[in-house]
């Protein structure tokens, strides 16, 4: 299976990329792919193709996937 993932602000540093396809044997779970890009410490907003996901929830083949920073302030 392959998604595409995006990581937004300074998440791209600790990932070391800003955009590119993951590709698994398997299926996966939006934490497992966290996990895989290295940043699965860090509090994160998980898009998936639009609409927000946790981290139990599964990927499909071609799903976008954009990994923000949680931000605040005001």
């Amino acid at each position: 299976m392959k998604v595409t993932v995006k990581v937004i602000g300074p998440l791209a540093y600790a990932a070391g990329f800003s955009e590119k396809d993951v590709a698994f044997p398997g299926t996966a779970t939006a934490g497992e792919l966290l996990a895989r890009v290295n940043i699965a410490s860090r509090p994160t907003i998980v898009t998936r193709n639009g609409k927000a996901v946790s981290p139990l929830d599964a990927l499909a083949e071609g799903d976008r996937i954009v990994i923000s920073p949680i931000y605040s302030g005001g």
